[in-house]
């Protein structure tokens, strides 16, 4: 969605539009105007020619200094920007002034006195403004993803300086097309030999067709204290199992069955098989699926070479091309990528190995090329995570492996299988919500509106007084559609939620709406009990870090709740508000 800042179709300068947003009196739904008593401050203009996301987004409305927090007792969990902290440093007056300080001296004591979450690591830092473009749902600037890599760094030069007595080994680039040139060198993680997993031995099979893992998958065993309750538990987990492994080694699998059957606790084995099938990236017929595999995989590779080959690009395997070379690119949705990738699960250690971030980089690149309507849309690198990361376990003996796991350290051929399906079921996926990342995005505004009338209806109190503290819903919601919810939960918790996705029709489509709203009304005691910025902030950062599957099994079993009562009932979210206010929702069918 496109916003003008001149009525009269004369580009205005970045602190015209400032003045004309906070002085009008429009009822834009994507804005709430902050109440100030002082002239807004001047923000440094950004060069027109930079590209720092999809031009139609709305989460930048999203950001903290636009809501009013000078008046709330309570402080805001992030820092403001550099820009921000530097204009509010008290400054003497002209008459009593008895020495000029130097800026940086003026800055560090400001900080001094300060809350230590506003400290910076060094001067070069705070003055590095046009690298601290932050992402637009809330993830780390560039400037803080320097610092951490920073010291990362030098934890790993310690750790290897010890262990090697004061030796220094280079390390050597992954065995794939390193695209990401025109970055500054970055520091990854260097596991220990003692933390590293173990490659199946039978990886070639599993490479060859996926079924000829279920037969590595290992039972639950009783523990001989076990309570009877913990027994039947167990029980029922192997059942679940042995049901999925009977479909799944049939000649011919039949989906419906497939759908029908309980995803609690099953092995990444059976997940891996069981996405892919139900995306039909795989044939149902065992006597197609070999053959399916190799050629998607080949043709995926093929593309790859085709969009990074030329123009000075290496070939599989070669070392990275000079700065500068000429690669051909499409320089616009490259420097997206490259920006969003390095920050994409930056909690989880598995997300900061140069394979990892070569990989995902090479998958969304050419999505977006084969996919011009859309092009890449920033959300869309969380959504490929969950693939990536449920694929490459099915070559990994250990269940855990966001940790302690460099992927470079794995075989190229499972590098290249593990990219390859991850890049074709994201394709599915996306196939059935492309109207979400084109141009005004009107899928994701079709499930805002719909979600705001769903909620109407499931909790009358809530919606009133989200109404009365004039929250829009687009304001919060965007990202819970956008990336369909991976920024609110951990991605272990996203993957038993894509379980059931995956089982339903129209899961990621429509069943996503539902959950949203069993998503929302959950926090409904705390919401009604808040004012407007109080409301967002809670909003942006929900207290979900501690949730487990029964957590997320027990928000579906809600959703279900709601989709079988509202479902194809459309009718009865009329008369929830005006008219007019109503008329897009009435276009999406509950």
């Amino acid at each position: 969605m496109m916003f003008s800042s001149s009525a009269g179709g004369k580009k205005a300068t970045p602190q015209q539009e400032m003045v004309q947003v906070e002085r009008s009196d429009s009822a834009s739904p994507f804005w709430k105007a902050p109440q100030r008593d002082t002239p807004p401050l001047k923000k440094p203009a950004r060069d027109s020619s930079l590209v720092v996301g999809a031009a139609y987004s709305h989460a930048d409305i999203l950001k903290f200094d636009s809501l009013n927090i000078s008046g709330s007792g309570s402080r805001p969990r992030t820092p403001p920007s550099a820009t921000s902290a530097l204009e509010r440093v008290p400054t003497q007056s002209p008459t009593t002034r008895t020495s000029k300080s130097p800026p940086f001296k003026q800055y560090m004591n400001f900080l001094s006195s300060t809350n230590d979450d506003w400290t910076a690591d060094e001067a070069e830092d705070m003055y590095d403004y046009e690298s601290d473009d932050g992402d637009d749902f809330g993830l780390p600037s560039l400037s803080n993803m320097k610092r951490r890599t920073r010291k990362k760094a030098e934890q790993s030069r310690a750790h290897l300086d010890d262990g090697l007595n004061g030796g220094s080994r280079e390390r050597r680039y992954s065995n794939s097309e390193d695209i990401a040139i025109e970055r500054p060198a970055a520091s990854y993680p260097m596991p220990k030999k003692s933390e590293g997993k173990i490659l199946r031995p039978q990886y070639k099979e599993i490479l060859r067709d996926p079924a000829n893992a279920l037969h590595l998958i290992n039972h639950p065993s009783i523990p001989a204290n076990a309570t009877p309750k913990e027994v039947d538990a167990i029980n029922s987990r192997i059942t679940r199992i042995n049901k999925f492994k009977k479909l799944l080694q049939a000649s011919t699998i039949p989906l419906p069955d497939l759908r029908s059957l309980a995803w609690s606790g099953v092995p990444e084995e059976v997940r891996a098989m069981t996405w892919q099938l139900l995306l039909s990236y795989l044939p149902t017929s065992s006597e197609r699926r070999v053959a399916t595999l190799e050629r998607k995989r080949k043709e995926y590779l093929d593309g790859v070479r085709q969009a990074f080959g030329g123009g000075g690009q290496p070939a599989p395997g070669s070392s990275a091309p000079p700065r500068g070379t000429n690669r051909g690119l499409d320089e616009a949705i490259w420097h997206q990528i490259s920006i969003d990738v390095p920050r994409t699960n930056p909690h989880i250690e598995l997300y900061s190995y140069e394979a990892t971030q070569r990989s995902l980089e090479r998958i969304l690149y050419v999505w977006a090329v084969r996919h011009p309507a859309s092009g890449y849309v920033q959300g869309i690198n969380d959504l490929v995570t969950p693939f990536w990361q449920v694929f490459l376990g099915t070559y990994i003996t250990d269940p855990d492996i966001e940790s302690g796991m460099d992927p470079g350290q794995l075989p190229k051929a499972v590098l290249d299988a593990v990219e390859a399906d991850s890049f074709w079921c994201l394709t599915k996926l996306l196939d059935g919500i492309q109207d979400h990342y084109i141009v005004a995005q009107p899928g994701i505004q079709r499930q805002v509106s719909a979600l705001r009338d769903l909620t109407a209806r499931i909790d009358a109190g809530l919606a009133k007084h989200l109404e009365k503290e004039q929250v829009e819903f687009i304001q919060f919601s965007f990202r819970w559609m956008n990336c369909l919810l991976m920024r609110e939960i951990s991605v272990k918790n996203t993957i038993r939620m894509w379980d059931t996705y995956m089982a339903e029709e129209q899961g990621f489509s429509e069943f996503h709406l539902y959950v949203c709203a069993a998503f929302l009304v959950k926090w409904s005691d705390k919401l009604v009990k808040m004012d407007f910025q109080e409301i967002m902030m809670f909003l942006q950062s929900l207290p979900t870090g501690d949730w487990t599957e029964k957590d997320i099994e027990l928000l579906l079993s809600e959703a279900y709740i709601w989709q079988s009562l509202f479902k194809g009932s459309s009718a009865h979210l009329k008369g929830q508000g005006g008219e007019g206010s109503r008329s897009a929702s009435m276009n999406f069918t509950l």
